[in-house]
Order: C-alpha cells, then sequence, then structure tokens
C-alpha cells in the first residue's frame, strides 16, 4: 500500500490528519485557504489551531511561507506536532495557550485566520491590532454566537460575510440521501494600508 498522494493544492484529505474532530472540514479548508491568499514569505497566525491543519496548508503552499499555530488543548498540541512533521512543514510554530493572552511578543502576522475562539473576549481585538496593515483576517463561525460576532465585527470594520453550507450523499436503507454539514460562517476583512484608507473607510 504506497503511500497516499498529497497535492499541493489546499484541501487535504481530512485523514490526512491526526485529529480528534476539532478540523476544518477538507472543502471548508481548501475555501479558506483561497480567503487567507498566502503569499511567498507570508506569516500566518493559526488561532485556535486545532489539529494545525489551515497552518500546515498554507506552509505548504510555498516553502518561504510561516505560521504560527497558537492552541491551549494539550492533546491537541500532540496532534499539530505530528501533523506538521508527517506532512512536511516541520517549521510550523507551535505556541501553547490561548489568545488572547498567548499572541503577546509574537512576529507580526500578514494573515491571521481563528478558526476557534471568535466569542472570546478580546480575541479578535488582539489579532486586528497587531495585523500588518495590508493583511487580512479570515474567521470561521459555526454557533450563532459566534456568527453574531462576526457580524458586529463586519459592521465595525467592513469586510464580506459568506456562508458555507454543505452536503455529502450518504446511505439511508437501499438508498442515498444528502446530509447538511454544520453551516460554516466566513469573516474576510482586509486591513487598510494606511491611515489615510483608515479615514476615508469610516468617512472622517
Amino acid at each position: 500500500d504506497g503511500a497516499p498522494r498529497l497535492p499541493l493544492t489546499p484541501g487535504l484529505p481530512d485523514d490526512a490528519f491526526r485529529h480528534d474532530g476539532q478540523l476544518t472540514k477538507r472543502d471548508v479548508r481548501a475555501i479558506t485557504l483561497a480567503r487567507l491568499a498566502p503569499a511567498p514569505g507570508e506569516l500566518l497566525w493559526d488561532v485556535g489551531a486545532g489539529s494545525g491543519s489551515i497552518g500546515i496548508e498554507w506552509m505548504r503552499t510555498h516553502p518561504s511561507c510561516r505560521a504560527i499555530a497558537i492552541e491551549a488543548h494539550p492533546e491537541r498540541q500532540r496532534f499539530i506536532e505530528h501533523n506538521r512533521d508527517a506532512l512536511g512543514v516541520p517549521g510550523l510554530q507551535l505556541v501553547a495557550g490561548r489568545a488572547p493572552e498567548a499572541l503577546q511578543g509574537l512576529a507580526m502576522p500578514d494573515a491571521v485566520f481563528i478558526g476557534g475562539g471568535v466569542t472570546v473576549p478580546g480575541v479578535l481585538d488582539a489579532c486586528w491590532a497587531q495585523l500588518r496593515p495590508g493583511g487580512r483576517l479570515i474567521a470561521n463561525a459555526v454557533t450563532l454566537q459566534g456568527e453574531a460576532v462576526l457580524m458586529a465585527w463586519r459592521e465595525q470594520h467592513g469586510g464580506t460575510l459568506t456562508r458555507i453550507a454543505l452536503a455529502e450523499a450518504q446511505p439511508l436503507g437501499g438508498f442515498d440521501t444528502w446530509r447538511q454539514a454544520l453551516p460554516i460562517t466566513l469573516l474576510e476583512v482586509g486591513k487598510p494600508d494606511s491611515e489615510s484608507d483608515t479615514a476615508a473607510v469610516s468617512g472622517g
């Protein structure tokens, strides 16, 4: 049995990662990475990294891409360590801790992904404050409370909201039916390059 074929495009099979279910699923991951838009030399913060899948796939797009995975859960930290080595990006930096406290002192990111913890007070604000001007922030929410936070954030900072609702064909008796995955709300917002852009956005 040969090793599984792992393409360079985002959206590796879910079973390429060791995880406990806290994993951005394959199709959502591909869409999320397209929005994160990795470019050579850029740094990503993967906040609430779970199994590390987003940071790992970010780094797989180019040898000079860098990522920091922030994860508080000890077992998931082990998953990240295993997955980064198994998938060829041993340079993925793991920060053991919870955002926003764990973000202090980290290098300024070009992009931030928040896959878990958007409802934790201060996480979005801390990520936004430290994001490089011209950088982008992507946050995914699966709960109504998380979605409400993203909607309120968009009112304040602009950006786009996308709802991702996927279904897979699965057996039902002798037939097949569509099983809906939980819908995901994705916020994408770019940080203005300069103060003059900020004034233009706020009308000030």
